[in-house]
């Protein structure tokens, strides 16, 4: 049999875990993941700008027919549009804003101006084409902002090679006076797994200057991240002498490892500084906030945080809703979770697949298979289109059960669902493991066929279905003819299985067309 260490509880822990409730909408003043443009009935190019909605359409004609109007397009309006747009993510549109005022005579451009350029063009047009924007700037405007910018750019794509050098010339022109590079490269190295050079990085960076808050927070992560609680409790307090105020992300990271060391009463004290300090403008808090208290097991912790998320905001966001289900798993509340989940599917928009998967690997995990597949139907009927996770669940479950047709018509399902399927070995073997034991080669041949219309097949595949022929007292046909087809190489058990003779032959090599 099967343990209970299969994938559907890796996803279960996964989807209950904070770090993977990450935001699925953006967050904004109304919560439902749209523009807000209420406030007054005075028409300006910023909500004009925002009204684009669609990335196809052009800010530029948007800009133009403003100006046909007969009104100006004043650059702090321009500025203030851009930084919204980027807010809510809405890369393209804002980089169009910034090539247009790039071409305009009458408007003069800052550092600071460019280095927003460089961000933009980053995220829509990628790395390449940043530092061929970085390399055609003015010389007098590849100065400090822009620099930071492209290491920023760095860091998020990991090209550490890069940014050590990036970094080498900026502390040569006299542009590391301040924390933010060396926060930079903190992240990077946190990013990329080598924490053993964060402590050279803030070295340097005390020898320049004075660490701020951020440093201190990504300086806890990597404590988290070495599970040094000793270190941490320095770490904080040294920000606390600094006289710099903690953030709600200090709290959140110093909760999260005292939990993990099961220090629940540090953890309570932390948690209940970070609820203090929350409020309207650290909305993303909130999420990680609602998953602090399950995991230290206050249901009443958790209620009182979703009574003031609804108190705040309009709407709540796919991501609140997600760790509020999450957390009403956690704490075994199925009921409480059925009736939020039943209240995001009123409310949200999105149809997002990944709230649903939560409550669906409940069931899972409880053996409700019959209640996963219905549920799986009223997905579908509620228009919300199932992802690989939600099969690749049911895959796992129905393993457990050993239901091997609901296996391979599950698992065949999760392959298709999307385009490029990145091979999963250890769930192949577990399928593979089941089949075998249980002698049943229609299944072998259809998870064989599977695996062949995803471009994976390989000799364990060939091995596995010679042993459920084998289990079945049986021998699969013309093996080393489909190993051939498959560039598949044999080994010394398929030829020894060619050399016998051949028995029944499976229908389901019908569709097999040698």
């Amino acid at each position: 049999m099967l343990g209970r260490s299969l994938r559907v509880l890796h996803h279960v822990r996964r989807l209950y875990s904070v770090e993977s409730a990450k935001e699925v909408v953006v967050p904004n003043g109304g919560g439902d993941g749209k523009i807000s443009l209420k406030g007054g009935g005075v028409d300006t190019i910023g909500k004009r700008l925002l009204r684009l909605t669609y990335a196809k359409r052009s800010a530029v004609t948007c800009i133009n027919e403003w100006i046909q109007e007969g009104r100006s397009a004043r650059k702090y309006e321009l500025n203030r549009a851009v930084r919204e747009l980027r807010k809510f993510k809405r890369y393209k549109h804002a980089l169009e804003v910034c090539e247009w005022m790039g071409v305009q005579k009458d408007i003069k451009l800052l550092a600071g101006d460019y280095a927003l350029h460089l961000d933009l063009v980053t995220k829509v047009r990628g790395l390449s084409s940043a530092e061929k924007f970085f390399e055609d700037l003015p010389e007098e405007m590849r100065g400090k902002a822009a620099c930071n910018s492209l290491l920023h750019a760095y860091v998020k794509n990991k090209s550490t090679v890069k940014a050590e050098a990036l970094m080498r010339k900026m502390s040569e022109c006299g542009f590391t006076k301040d924390a933010l590079p060396y926060n930079h490269m903190i992240s990077l190295y946190i990013s990329t797994g080598k924490l053993d050079k964060v402590p050279t990085v803030i070295k340097e960076l005390e020898k320049n200057t004075s660490p701020d808050v951020v440093t201190y927070n990504l300086w806890l992560s990597v404590c988290a991240l070495e599970n040094n609680v000793e270190n941490a409790e320095k770490i904080f307090l040294m920000l606390t002498n600094a006289k710099l105020e903690p953030g709600w992300m200090t709290y959140s990271t110093l909760t999260n490892l005292y939990l993990k060391n099961d220090l629940h009463e540090k953890a309570k004290v932390t948690l209940k500084e970070m609820e203090k300090g929350v409020d309207r403008k650290d909305r993303v808090a909130f999420s990680s906030l609602i998953t602090l208290h399950a995991n230290l097991g206050d249901k009443d912790g958790v209620k009182r945080t979703l009574k003031k998320i609804k108190s705040l905001f309009r709407k709540m966001n796919d991501a609140e809703y997600l760790s509020v289900i999450a957390s009403f798993l956690k704490l075994e509340e199925l009921e409480e979770a059925e009736k939020i989940y039943r209240e995001w599917e009123s409310v949200s928009p999105t149809g997002d697949a990944r709230i649903s998967n939560i409550l669906l690997a409940a069931y899972i995990n409880k053996n409700q298979m019959h209640k996963a597949d219905s549920f799986l139907d009223h997905m579908v009927e509620k228009g919300i289109s199932p992802n690989y996770t939600t099969f690749e669940l049911l895959t796992c479950g129905y393993l457990q059960t050993e239901n091997t047709d609901k296996v391979t018509d599950y698992f065949k399902k999760a392959i298709e669902s999307v385009k490029r399927w990145v091979p999963n070995e250890e769930i192949v073997r577990k399928i593979f493991g089941v089949l075998e034991m249980k002698g049943d080669t229609v299944n072998a041949e259809k998870l064989l066929n599977t695996l062949r219309n995803a471009e994976y097949v390989t000799i364990e595949s060939y091995n596995s279905l010679l042993r459920t022929y084998e289990k079945a007292g049986k021998v699969p046909v013309m093996v080393a003819e489909r190993m051939a087809k498959d560039d598949v190489k044999q080994d010394e058990e398929i030829q020894l299985a060619s050399e016998l003779c051949i028995s029944d032959v499976p229908e389901i090599l019908s569709g097999d067309k040698l």
